[in-house]
């Protein structure tokens, strides 16, 4: 069985970015039911020197269907656009990354494999391949931020366990 660069990366990249979109949603109920204000949970922070929930579900979705929009590209630098204020929005931009990863032709997105890629980052600059970005760079900051998503809820309170982080699995059938 050939596993592809496709297999590697968008399966993962679309079964956790669902279970980011339950994160969101238990987000909002939490924040509901202890009368806490969109904003406070969008804003919350496991330290100050780290950046917010908010910002980690934006970088869930930048280094899921933002990267694979670099490496088309030829250059990625970190997105440093605001994130939605508001749980709509959050939800929005994540079904946006969603809709781009599963329009992805596999046989085009496994061409990416062999382009350059560049990242870029003020002065920095970073040469890869296009592999090697996605699985090197991308992938392990896609984690990251998922991971530091569903860590901010858990410090705050909300009930949270594995099955909301792993999300949907896909099981034999």
């Amino acid at each position: 069985m050939t596993f592809s660069l496709y297999d590697a990366v968008i399966p993962s990249n679309l079964q956790i970015l669902g279970a980011v979109v339950g994160l969101i949603d238990k987000a909002e109920a939490f924040a509901a039911e202890k009368h806490i204000t969109p904003e406070a949970m969008i804003d919350a922070r496991l330290a100050p020197d780290m950046l917010p929930f908010g910002y980690q579900v934006k970088s869930s979705v930048d280094h899921s269907a933002g990267a694979v929009a670099g490496v088309r590209a030829g250059s990625f630098s970190p997105n440093l656009s605001p994130w939605p204020t508001d749980f709509a929005g959050l939800r929005a931009m994540v079904q946006e990354g969603i809709d781009a990863l599963k329009a992805l032709d596999p046989a085009e997105f496994d061409a990416l494999a062999a382009r350059d890629c560049e990242f870029r980052m003020g002065d920095l600059k970073l040469p890869f391949g296009g592999a090697t970005f996605l699985l090197s760079f991308s992938q392990p900051n896609f984690y990251f931020h998922a991971t530091t998503a569903y860590d901010v809820l858990r410090a705050k309170g909300v009930k949270l366990g594995k099955r909301d982080f792993l999300g949907q699995l896909r099981v034999k059938l």
